[in-house]
């Protein structure tokens, strides 16, 4: 399978502009599947309710959802991209998972950091992985890559490829991609987003810094940090069904369940 992401700057509220940007990086690209950033059409540096709610468009059949169906069969690929989802008066940071064929999936963020609690409602669906024709795909969105139990879900429903659409502003991350696709034996493509966002009082920088890891904890490709670029790999999704470490260990039988039940307590 041939996968990658896009990165790049977008301008907040400019979603007409912001698809026309990503559709042209995306353009001269030939990939199996493609990630974009979180919030990728619309910016991430809300300042009121009222403002997430304006910019929010519902799934399937917003703008965003149609333009990105368009490019994956123009491009015959799957392509999974951040947005903001209304659902009645509920705004959900979302990522929608698209392919030649249309609309597939949305995916909302289960674990929501710093002040998008003030304005979207906390995912409701679960991880979830889709069994496509190029792979088993498992969705999160940024601040998920936090807590352990986001990969581990996805790995353990058979996820061979986490799709991890982000805003990173904290520098742990990227790193951090290394021992929870090890701890998995997954591939992962985190797609973040690159600039600044300056609005209402506020300063956010974004890392860039945009990578697919593989299953033994290996950087298959990493940008830079302040590039706008859309770039792809060839990788071996077959070795993301190997979970066994020696002749001795097996990463998923050698679990001692009995014994996490602490993990579940409130």
């Amino acid at each position: 399978m041939k996968i990658g992401y896009v990165q790049y700057d977008p301008i907040f509220g400019a979603i007409d502009r912001n698809i026309e940007k990503v559709i042209a990086l995306m353009e001269p690209l030939e990939a199996d599947l493609l990630v974009l950033p979180e919030l990728c059409m619309t910016g991430y540096l809300i300042t009121s309710r009222e403002e997430a709610l304006a910019l929010a468009e519902e799934v399937p059949g917003g703008k965003t959802t149609n333009a990105l169906c368009r490019a994956a069969r123009d491009k015959d690929c799957f392509i999974v991209a951040g947005l903001a989802e209304r659902d009645g008066e509920n705004i959900y940071n979302s990522a929608v998972l698209v392919g030649p064929e249309g609309f597939i999936a949305c995916y909302r963020k289960i674990h929501l950091f710093f002040e998008e609690k003030l304005w979207f409602t906390p995912g409701d669906g679960g991880f979830q992985v889709h069994d496509l024709p190029i792979g088993k795909i498992g969705i999160m969105i940024c601040f998920d890559w936090f807590f352990p139990e986001s990969m581990r879900a996805l790995a353990l429903k058979g996820a061979q490829v986490v799709c991890h659409p982000a805003n990173l502003v904290l520098p742990f991350c990227q790193d951090a991609m290394k021992t929870r696709c090890l701890e998995n034996r997954v591939f992962a493509v985190t797609a973040n987003r690159t600039g600044c966002e300056e609005r209402g009082g506020k300063l956010l920088s974004y890392t860039g810094l945009s990578q697919i890891t593989g299953p033994g904890g290996d950087i298959v490709h990493r940008c830079g940090g302040a590039e706008e670029i859309a770039v792809a790999a060839d990788v071996d999704v077959e070795r993301a069904l190997i979970k066994s470490i020696n002749e001795y260990n097996d990463l998923f039988s050698d679990r001692r369940t009995e014994f996490y039940s602490g993990l579940f307590k409130e």
